[in-house]
């Protein structure tokens, strides 16, 4: 598929997701919202696809909103957010198959968020993640003020918010923020090992894990009780669950179809 703001692949069930604006450090205008809206679209019916790894062209992960898109615009800021990065945060949350941040540079603002709202985050051990509002007098969107209190806590989420602080990878991975920090030249090895073993995995089972994971934010004891044994009926009457026992007793790697 071909896009204006990005790139866009699939190998071997991974498909991967660029964004390309490197000159403006990948930061959003209102084409790169149009077309990652649609590349995620794109990834979720495609039956080739079974992960995706979201990265950045260049220095940058993402610098959030490009400034220069709407210098001088009178915006309409909740219409701008609901028809605008909404959607695409809904997308990769409601996403059946995970999604991997492979971070190899700056995440601000709406770029932070971004990455925040994968599944699994890689980062380049000098990447950096910056909740940048607050220094244009705005308030955190694209769902950080979901995402930033659950992963590092409340107190922590209100000074990165309220500083903007600038949170280095070591900090991160020590925070749970993310998953990996790792060198430089090792980042593309990585993201490719974490995509593999996904590829390759039970989907159908890991995209009910994702949904009950999601619900159990906002459910109690009792409703995630009654939803683990809905979807462990699913997964039970999987092709993939028959597999993997069929595997388990000839003592052989399972070969998951995802079905």
């Amino acid at each position: 598929m071909n896009f204006e703001t990005l790139l866009y692949k699939n190998e071997n069930g991974v498909t991967t997701i660029c964004l390309n604006r490197p000159d403006r450090y990948n930061a959003f205008n209102e084409q790169m919202r149009i077309d990652l809206l649609e590349a995620l679209q794109a990834a979720e019916k495609d039956s080739m696809c079974r992960a995706i790894v979201l990265s950045g062209e260049g220095k940058a992960f993402c610098s959030g909103q490009d400034l220069k898109d709407i210098e001088g615009k009178d915006i309409d800021f909740s219409d701008f957010l609901k028809t605008g990065y909404n959607p695409v945060i809904r997308t990769m949350r409601n996403m059946p198959k995970p999604i991997i941040a492979r971070v190899n540079g700056v995440a601000a603002g709406a770029g932070c968020s971004l990455a925040l709202a994968c599944d699994f985050i890689i980062s380049d051990q000098n990447a950096s993640f910056i909740e940048v509002f607050v220094g244009i007098g705005l308030v955190l969107d694209s769902g950080s003020s979901y995402f930033l209190p659950r992963l590092v806590g409340s107190n922590r989420a209100f000074e990165l918010a309220t500083m903007g602080n600038k949170v280095s990878a070591s900090m991160a991975l020590d925070w749970g923020m993310i998953n990996r920090a790792v060198d430089a030249s090792e980042l593309d090895a990585e993201v490719r090992k974490v995509a593999e073993y996904y590829a390759n995995a039970p989907t159908l089972a890991i995209a009910s894990m994702k949904r009950m994971l999601n619900d159990s934010l906002t459910s109690t004891l009792d409703q995630v009780l009654d939803y683990e044994a809905h979807y462990q009926q699913m997964a039970g009457s999987s092709a993939d669950y028959k597999e993997g026992v069929a595997a388990f007793v000839e003592k052989r790697k399972p070969i998951f179809k995802g079905s």
